[in-house]
């Protein structure tokens, strides 16, 4: 497996282990300790980590970066061939988000022209990335918060917001046909249209072959190793054979060519609690817990969390076909989740005028402004409004605060991080905690038919 594979699940089984360090926090009304141990801060399907990341960049999103104004979401999926291709040529994950962007932002400037006489306008977007289906398949998607409304200069010349009507299934229907019509111009140009050479289109399949083949099995929900290997993934409670079907149904769906386009999601500018919840929504981890369970035969079951049209309402899979739907879900490395567009971008030059100030040091609630470098070099600590302080994420999320004192409830701090391990070892025997990590048995050499992939 690739090195970035292997890494994330090596991290993996080191999250939330004591062994390999921890946080001291400490009450100093009743002397009462805790530790927290660290996480492994995984991008790929820890649902630890990506549940803090997703709470992280939602609340970065709604108090840092989006105005007051409503916010649409537009989904794009793509034919089952080109998730194959997107799950590692990120330059085409880039060229068909553009198409996605430009083709959004078309439609609401002809919009705005046609609708309130605005010649020139600019729109302003996040997209999230995501890699995963319902039922751990890899599926890569573009999740696009787009404003429902456009920028244009006021006669001072600064940026005034002008909200449009939301869209109706034509404007739906007209936007997925262009963005199906650019894609297929893209990969002609690319030469990986249908007259492309096999060997050039799957360059995986040359350098990475076992990953080609757990991408080829997760899209089209097979399994790729073991005795399974080339099968169907196996369901539970399904009443009919599952069949894709291409239609044009709901409102504000479209799908044309293959290309799905939904953008009937909406979120209204006085609304905030509810972006939040969009945000999150949008940037989940592709794993949830709480739908994993292990049945009486020793095999596990996943849940959906909406059952199929067919009835289908679990997956049912042994541990080596999760790891492989898990592997398969890894992003690469420098591959971004989220993208910004328009006068969001990093380097727009309304950027300034249009995201929310940020709020005064006192005034912060939640943001970390612990500085180490600054305290190594004599300089007062500097606000760091990106990051937010983990037990303010907590209470923000649950409701909760992690910091108060289990026995007397009042305040309690972080001392120090533990990293040493002599001091991780004395600590934990002290304790009577396990000082010890859970030993990872190494990897099985060659020759193991349970590892054999198709």
């Amino acid at each position: 497996m690739p090195g970035f594979v292997e890494r994330e699940f090596r991290s993996f089984l080191e999250c939330g282990v004591l062994a390999h360090g921890f946080l001291r926090v400490h009450c100093d009304a009743c002397g009462a300790d805790r530790l927290l141990p660290f996480s492994c801060k995984g991008r790929g399907f820890c649902p630890s980590c990506t549940g803090r990341r997703m709470a992280d960049t939602a609340a970065h999103l709604v108090d840092l970066v989006f105005p007051e104004v409503g916010v649409r979401q537009w989904v794009l999926s793509v034919p089952f061939a080109l998730r194959y291709r997107l799950a590692y040529d990120k330059s085409l994950v880039r060229d068909v988000l553009q198409i996605l962007a430009r083709a959004v932002f078309g439609s609401l400037r002809r919009r705005a022209r046609e609708e309130e006489g605005i010649p020139d306008s600019q729109c302003g977007a996040v997209t999230f990335v995501q890699r995963f289906g319902g039922s751990l398949n890899l599926h890569l998607h573009f999740h696009m918060l787009a404003f429902e409304g456009v920028y244009a200069d006021d006669p001072d010349g600064h940026p005034r917001f002008h909200a449009l009507a939301a869209p109706d299934g034509a404007d739906v229907v007209e936007v997925a046909g262009r963005i199906a019509d650019r894609v297929r111009c893209l990969l002609e140009r690319r030469g990986l249209g249908p007259e492309a050479d096999p060997e050039q289109v799957d360059s995986l399949a040359q350098d990475e072959p076992l990953l080609a083949a757990l991408y080829g099995a997760s899209v089209m929900g097979r399994i790729a190793t073991g005795s399974h290997a080339g099968e169907r993934v196996q369901v539970a409670g399904s009443r009919v054979e599952a069949r894709y079907r291409e239609v044009l149904t709901g409102p504000r769906c479209a799908n044309v060519g293959g290309f799905s386009l939904h953008a009937n999601v909406a979120v209204a500018a006085s609304d905030r609690r509810g972006l939040e919840r969009l945000c999150r929504y949008t940037g989940r981890g592709p794993l949830a817990t709480e739908r994993l369970s292990r049945r009486s035969d020793g095999r596990l079951a996943y849940r959906l969390k909406r059952p199929w049209s067919n009835g289908t309402t679990h997956i049912i899979l042994d541990g080596l076909e999760l790891i492989e739907k898990l592997a398969a879900l890894v992003p690469p490395p420098r591959f971004h989740l989220v993208r910004y567009h328009g006068v969001l971008a990093p380097a727009a030059k309304w950027r300034p005028q249009i995201v929310p100030v940020t709020p005064d040091t006192d005034e912060t609630e939640g943001m970390c402004s612990h500085d180490p470098t600054a305290e190594r070099s004599g300089r007062p600590p500097v606000p760091q409004p990106r990051n937010y302080c983990w037990s303010q994420m907590m209470r923000r999320v649950f409701a909760i605060d992690v910091l108060e004192c289990p026995q007397c409830c009042g305040p309690m701090k972080i001392l120090s991080a533990i990293q040493s391990p002599d001091a991780i070892l004395k600590i934990l025997d002290c304790l009577g905690l396990p000082s010890r990590a859970p030993p990872v048995a190494p990897a099985v050499p060659g020759g193991n038919p349970q590892l054999e992939w198709a």
